[in-house]
């Protein structure tokens, strides 16, 4: 589960990079806005971190010792919906777009400036933070043998199987699903999470990523590309 956002709470944050420096420099700026940095110098020792603990976010770097940082995000992805920020000094598009089609919220290059990761990482949870229904109110998507639960960005498929998704990918399903039916243009669901700055092409990715998880062989796609004006969620949702 989630944590909520505020000013007052006192955020973790786990980084997993094999060089100290980093590590120690996150940890110092981070320090100025109430988080605690806990660190970890390779992808396994996190992710028994993960099994006990729930942070608030994750740090990763694409470089470490004993696994890919590609595979260390899909295991994170697939067992919680924490956000997840990329640091790595690969630098081209497509190490960026294979970050987000894993399920990365975002991607900083190396070097970088430590007080922009922490401001990405408070960006990324206040997005989180907004959707969080108030008490009362509805937070369950059914549609088709699908639901789809805002508040853990878990989809459950109609076999049972839980699927949590990113913080962009969340943002993006939710705007789809209050809205079905109805074309939704691509600069409207760029405003509601799919921008990333640095790539472009981050909402193409998101909505590929999406419909992966959400297509079934022989089914008529949920969510359907309207060339020249958007996408659009083309089954019938309801809230509970």
């Amino acid at each position: 589960m989630q944590k909520s956002f505020a000013p007052s709470a006192k955020l973790t944050v786990f980084i997993v990079d094999d060089e100290p420096e980093i590590g120690q420099l996150l940890r110092e700026a981070m320090s100025h806005f109430d988080m605690a940095g806990e660190t970890f110098s390779t992808g396994s020792s996190m992710l028994a971190a993960l099994a006990n603990e729930s942070p608030d976010a994750c740090i990763v770097d694409l470089g470490l010792p004993d696994m890919e940082g590609m595979a260390l995000i899909n295991e994170i992805r697939r067992i919680s919906s924490v956000p997840i920020i990329v640091l790595s000094a690969r630098g081209h598009s497509t190490d960026r777009v294979m970050g987000l089609e894993l399920g990365a919220d975002d991607y900083v290059v190396k070097p970088f400036d430590p007080r922009e990761v922490v401001a990405r990482i408070r960006s990324i949870l206040r997005r989180s933070s907004d959707r969080t229904p108030a008490q009362g109110e509805v937070d369950l998507a059914r549609f088709e043998d699908w639901s789809y639960r805002p508040s853990s960005h878990c989809l459950t498929s109609p076999e049972g199987e839980e699927t949590f998704l990113s913080t962009g990918e969340a943002t993006l399903l939710e705007a789809l699903l209050r809205a079905p039916k109805r074309v939704l243009t691509r600069d409207y669901l760029l405003e509601h999470g799919g921008r990333d700055e640095s790539l472009d092409r981050s909402i193409d990715v998101r909505i590929s990523r999406l419909r992966k998880k959400l297509n079934r062989k022989n089914e008529a796609a949920h969510i359907r590309t309207i060339y020249g004006s958007g996408y659009m969620f083309a089954t019938a949702v309801i809230w509970s």
